[in-house]
């Protein structure tokens, strides 16, 4: 066994508590690799051949008499990037196990390599990314991906696919940083603390995770070696940094913190769901797509039509396929909602109301628009009082005053009448009514969901009845607002932007929180999540093949599988119910 392969044995067997055991073959004559602990008894390998760009993944399982039967996951060419460094993700919220390739040119990808304990045949890119150009080492510390800039800078990443892809500067060089050579290699030790090894003249650079971010707690310098690039943790607590062109290598002990990290608290899985069917992104990029409504067709639920606002050029209309069917280029349009052969939209260009005609199978055309005295209107949603036989309109604008419209048929158009108004304390958007009840929700963004009395003879004074700070879940922004009934019970759907999730709240007092989940990749169909999400909607009505008990709707705010234009995400509304707990 020559001094590599024994190091990178002795690194096997530290990182993951196993007893020492020899490298398969296939593995030890590759240059790049990386581990990971699947558990007290197994263990991902994964490396890296730079001359042909296959990566190979191999899993260690117990049922494994020795190295040599360690069973293949996976192996293939990387075709989109030369890779400089790779590492393992595991998440604690949607239970995939991910890699990242990291690019020397700016771009990085990730990888889906295993879902709820099941292994991908073929792993799906979840997203692809910028990183800095001289990118070349990666690690993860709880959920952050660390990239290494040469000579330059340690940023994090956020490690969740569906997360923010901002980034933070946690090292730099000097003078402003400790930072002097380039970084060839990064390390985090069980205890949280961050190894930085710079390649000539080697030293290694230790950082603790503090409660103002990462703090350069300590420095080796590593005296008789020229040049080395990389990092191993061992066993013995020791560490072992090397030079796989040389095969130079030597073991260093690190200084024991004074004090020790307090142990992280494991956070608890949300709930996961994913799309069954998604739209044709926006044909512009950036902040696009924001609000979704649903048509269902009266005889024949597969022809329906979803409605998004392109809130830069106006109405959206999809099929049951998801293709784009119509544009109604009328402007910059903000909430989108109907009721019956009626739509409404808020349109911005103007502070009005867009009406539109809905045709028998389903083809919109724009109708009459309604000037309002609002200044900056933002969310809009419809009602509809079987008692009285009327359509109403309610309207916000960013101040937080509430506006209520009756509309009606006038001589081939339609008139509306407005008959009251209301406010919330600060800037709301999405709203919803139960028409059952006459019930109005409103969702002051950073504060708290509202309810009025939809009625247009009722009050104006409304209650707030969920608040953010008494639902840690709750993320403000709340942005959409959702209802439906099931099997009689009544179901308030929230869009909690702040972190990524939906909360689904029992429709009347007390307000109870039945559910909260988060909408993930649909590794068969090849659809990414869901995140960042303005507006959603809920039917409980039949819209055809996979959707015959209803669907969610959600707008899409960062659409990464491949990365496009914002669009909308369609979850069978079943596979929701079954996460919602009975009041």
């Amino acid at each position: 066994m020559n001094k590599l392969t024994l190091a990178l044995t002795l690194w096997l067997a530290g990182s993951s508590g196993l007893q020492a055991q020899a490298l398969p073959e296939q593995v030890s004559q590759l240059p790049l690799k990386r581990s990971h602990a699947l558990g007290s008894e197994q263990q991902l390998w994964g490396a890296m051949d730079g001359d042909t760009q296959q990566l190979h993944l191999w899993r260690q399982t117990p049922a494994a008499r020795s190295p040599a039967d360690a069973q293949l996951v996976w192996q293939g060419e990387v075709t989109t990037r030369v890779v400089e460094d790779i590492c393992f993700y595991q998440s604690e919220q949607n239970g995939q196990l991910s890699v990242f390739l990291i690019g020397g040119r700016g771009g990085a990808e990730q990888w889906l390599l295993r879902q709820d304990q099941h292994w991908l045949s073929t792993p799906m890119v979840l997203r692809e990314f910028s990183v800095p150009y001289d990118a070349t080492a990666c690690a993860l510390h709880e959920n952050q991906l660390l990239i290494a800039e040469g000579d330059q800078a340690i940023w994090a990443y956020h490690a969740e696919p569906e997360a923010d892809q901002g980034r933070d500067l946690i090292a730099a060089k000097y003078p402003f940083g400790a930072i002097k050579g380039e970084l060839k290699a990064l390390e985090v030790l069980a205890d949280g603390r961050l190894l930085a090894l710079e390649e000539a003249p080697p030293r290694l650079l230790e950082y603790r995770v503090t409660e103002t971010g990462y703090q350069l707690t300590q420095t080796y310098p590593i005296d008789k070696f020229e040049e080395l690039q990389d990092i191993r943790v061992l066993a013995n607590g020791k560490l072992l940094v090397s030079n796989e062109d040389t095969g130079a290598s030597t073991q260093l002990s690190l200084t024991k913190p004074a004090q020790a990290q307090p142990p992280r608290a494991t956070k608890a899985q949300i709930a996961q769901v994913a799309a069954g069917l998604q739209t044709t992104p926006a044909s512009r990029r950036g902040d696009a797509i924001d609000d979704p409504a649903v048509w269902v067709h009266p005889l024949q639920p597969q022809l329906s039509r979803i409605v998004a606002t392109d809130k830069r050029i106006g109405l959206m209309v999809y099929d049951m396929q998801g293709q784009l069917v119509q544009e109604l280029l009328v402007g910059r349009l903000n909430n989108v909602d109907l009721r019956g052969q009626l739509a409404a939209a808020s349109l911005r260009n103007d502070n009005s109301i867009q009406l539109f005609d809905i045709s028998d199978d389903g083809e919109f055309s724009v109708a009459a628009n309604i000037a309002t005295d609002l200044n900056e209107i933002y969310g809009l949603c419809m009602g509809y009082n079987a008692a009285d036989n009327t359509t109403s309109v309610y309207v916000n604008s960013k101040s937080g005053r509430i506006q209520h419209y009756q509309v009606q048929p006038h001589q081939q158009g339609w008139r509306a009448s407005l008959v009251r108004t209301m406010q919330v304390p600060t800037q709301p958007e999405g709203c919803v009514v139960d028409d059952q009840t006459q019930r109005l929700f409103v969702g002051e963004e950073d504060h708290a969901v509202w309810l009025f009395d939809a009625a247009a003879t009722a009050g104006t004074t409304g209650q707030r009845i969920i608040q953010v700070d008494q639902h840690p879940e709750l993320v403000d922004d709340i942005e959409g607002l959702a209802f439906t009934y099931h099997d009689g019970q009544p179901l308030l759907f929230v869009s909690s932007q702040g972190n990524d999730s939906y909360l689904v709240f029992e429709g009347q007092a007390p307000w109870r929180m039945l559910s909260q989940f988060r909408i993930r990749a649909n590794v068969e169909l090849g659809i990414d999540g869901a995140s960042e999400t303005d507006g959603i909607e809920v039917t409980s009505l039949s819209l055809g093949e996979g959707f015959k008990e209803g669907a969610f709707l959600v707008q899409d705010g960062r659409n990464w599988q491949p990365e496009a234009g914002q669009n909308l995400k369609l979850v069978p509304l079943q596979e929701i119910l079954k996460l919602v707990t009975q009041p």
